[in-house]
């Protein structure tokens, strides 16, 4: 209450976190200090190995973020940055800025956050919606996710040929979100966002599929991000062959196949 700056703040272990920002607070949750991805981390009041992170979620003030950004936006050494320089000036200059510890409703042990800044995370991050019980679980209606709603038909699946070779458009461990259409095709602990379309007889596991991608029939794509708007041929595969990938896409340390927006495939 009456603060210019509200930051909302995660607890992590203090191992962790050189790769944030760190804040520093009084016994009252006021900010008495702020690094940005500092080598030696200072720890939390009581929990030394522990450390108050930077969520980036901010309330301000109207006019101290007016004043803040102003004398940022003057100073010819910044970086005009707000955790290099817009926030660690603010305190600084004596205005009162807060520390909100971030808690949720779902009923975990621990409230869940990630930081999903680079691709392994945001991969790490959709995997965890799926698992048999989340850590973040979407279907807490106590906690319902305001989003903006896409006029499409419910997901569904299509064929049920029981016959050896026949096909069965199935989805186990998944999500699948509306327009999606999953035709003779096996889909397996994947996320497909919104409009996909997945052909007969091919293959989906381990997968990010984003708005409006559409699989060929026959094709294989494994453990692999796919995003908006590409069109995978018939036969096509992907996360089969990493090197074959790696001429073609972007694949991280880990073997996360990358392919770009709208990217054309033949």
């Amino acid at each position: 209450q009456g603060a210019d700056l509200t930051l909302s703040t995660y607890a992590i272990p203090r191992s962790e976190a050189s790769h944030f920002g760190v804040l520093q607070t009084d016994e009252d949750g006021w900010v008495t200090g702020f690094d940005e991805k500092p080598a030696d981390p200072q720890p939390a009041p009581g929990t030394p190995d522990q450390c108050l992170i930077n969520m980036g979620v901010y309330v301000f003030g109207r006019e101290a973020l007016r004043d803040a950004v102003t004398r940022d936006a003057a100073d010819p050494d910044s970086e005009h940055d707000f955790g290099y320089n817009v926030i660690p000036r603010m305190i600084q200059d004596g205005l009162k800025v807060s520390a909100y510890r971030f808690s949720d409703v779902d009923g975990n042990e621990a409230p869940y956050w990630r930081d999903i800044g680079t691709i392994e995370a945001y991969y790490e991050a959709n995997m965890d919606l799926i698992a048999v019980t989340p850590p973040f679980n979407l279907y807490d209606r106590r906690w319902p996710i305001r989003s903006y709603m896409i006029p499409y038909p419910p997901a569904k699946t299509v064929h049920h040929e029981t016959w050896d070779g026949g096909r069965i458009g199935q989805a186990i461990n998944s999500m699948v979100s509306q327009g999606c259409i999953i035709s003779g095709a096996h889909v397996e602990h994947s996320v497909l966002g919104p409009g996909v379309h997945v052909h007969s007889y091919s293959h989906i596991s381990d997968a990010i599929l984003m708005d409006d991608v559409s699989v060929g029939r026959g094709a294989t794509i494994k453990r692999a991000i796919i995003d908006k708007h590409v069109k995978i041929p018939d036969g096509y595969q992907i996360g089969v062959d990493l090197a074959g990938d790696r001429r073609k896409f972007h694949v991280t340390d880990s073997g996360i196949v990358v392919v770009r927006r709208s990217t054309k495939l033949d």
